[in-house]
């Protein structure tokens, strides 16, 4: 049976060459891939990364479907070539190490199942290690650890930026609750909303241009939108309540929200531009942190039950909502197909297909809020 399933896969990827060079695949299928022509510390890292996707079983080159070769000489060059021949992938990177291999490996996910990779995105999230809530950020595999801020205050609510190159966050270095960007490259930092009152929440827009964000200047707690540098903000929401943690749709057009407007906290799905906001029908009587997958067709959130929190992902087209266990602080993938969350001092990775979980960063302290750029 299994040799026959096999038989099938790579017929179907043989088929699929012939029309373009990729293959999709679907629930918790895996390909067989070997690896050739890395060593240490580099081929340990594609190991992982395509391990990680989900996509992929590292194999030995007599079972596998797929073989990726790699030199490294003046930077790497990667190829990836299918049992019968074809070369799917075939690419120069432009450098080595860790960063062109994370490059490497979401290329061929790219290729072989026309999903993006996860490898080469970045993480942020508050940790208590110091004594203080401080920002933090590490590779997708949670290696490469870094403090980012040393405020020795209260740092949170970073939002990273889609293209992982800057992050804003909730810093209190003034007294005052004011959002700050920082360059992830340089650690250059500006403070760009310190409006009185709450300023928080913020998270960036796909397109790189807006803020969405909690600010309470003019009196509630409320929704707003501004411009990239936190310029000519525009109100959103208008309630009695709460409203916290935006997040923002694929194409930038709306936002899904909390708010205890209703006396506990729901899901509210509205225009980026302002509008009348619709709840979103959860089946829980408690739901905060929303976050958008990139592909448009999930949330996942937060629900309370018995004083602990759990992650639950509403399907938006269906409407089918089920429960993946406990956690705090959901953030979706670029491939739409794993999620990170904060369980207790350790940051998670969980594959939604196959629901395995995997410890990404311990030793951190108290890990809460993160997020993960696209």
């Amino acid at each position: 049976m299994r040799t026959a399933i096999a038989s099938l896969l790579f017929l179907l990827a043989s088929l699929a060459f012939a029309e373009e060079p990729k293959i999709r695949i679907v629930k918790s299928t895996r390909m067989n891939i070997a690896i050739t022509g890395l060593s240490g510390g580099d081929l340990d890292t594609l190991k992982r990364d395509l391990a990680n996707s989900g996509f992929f079983t590292i194999t030995g080159a007599d079972q596998a479907q797929f073989t990726a070769g790699a030199t490294e000489s003046g930077g790497l060059h990667g190829t990836v070539t299918a049992k019968d021949g074809a070369t799917p992938l075939s690419k120069n990177y432009g450098g080595a190490g860790r960063a062109a291999v994370h490059r490497f490996a979401d290329d061929i996910t790219q290729a072989l199942v026309g999903v993006r990779g996860i490898a080469s995105t970045k993480i942020a999230f508050v940790g208590t290690r110091t004594g203080k809530k401080e920002i933090y950020t590490c590779d997708a595999d949670g290696t490469n650890l870094v403090q980012l801020t040393h405020d020795g205050t209260i740092s949170v609510s970073p939002g990273i930026s889609p293209d992982g190159s800057s992050l804003v966050y909730t810093g209190y270095q003034s007294g005052y609750a004011d959002v700050y960007r920082i360059t992830l490259a340089s650690g250059a930092r500006t403070r760009i909303i310190k409006y009185p009152g709450t300023n928080s929440g913020a998270k960036i827009s796909p397109d790189g241009g807006r803020i969405a964000l909690t600010l309470s200047k003019d009196g509630n707690p409320e929704i707003y939108v501004t411009g990239s540098g936190g310029g000519s903000p525009r109100r959103i929401t208008r309630t009695a309540g709460v409203e916290s943690s935006p997040t923002w749709s694929p194409d930038g057009t709306e936002l899904i929200y909390s708010s205890d407007d209703s006396g506990t906290p729901q899901l509210y799905r509205v225009s980026s531009s302002g509008g009348t906001p619709q709840r979103l029908p959860t089946g829980f009587g408690y739901n905060t942190a929303p976050s958008w997958s990139p592909d448009g067709k999930k949330i996942a959130f937060n629900t309370r039950g018995g004083g602990s929190f759990s992650i639950a992902i509403l399907d938006l087209d269906g409407g089918s909502v089920r429960t993946v266990g406990e956690g705090e602080g959901p953030a979706w993938g670029a491939d739409s197909r794993h999620l990170i969350f904060a369980y207790g001092s350790s940051l998670v990775m969980f594959d939604t297909q196959t629901s395995t979980r995997t410890t990404l960063v311990g030793g951190a302290g108290k890990i809460s809020e993160p997020t993960w750029s696209r």
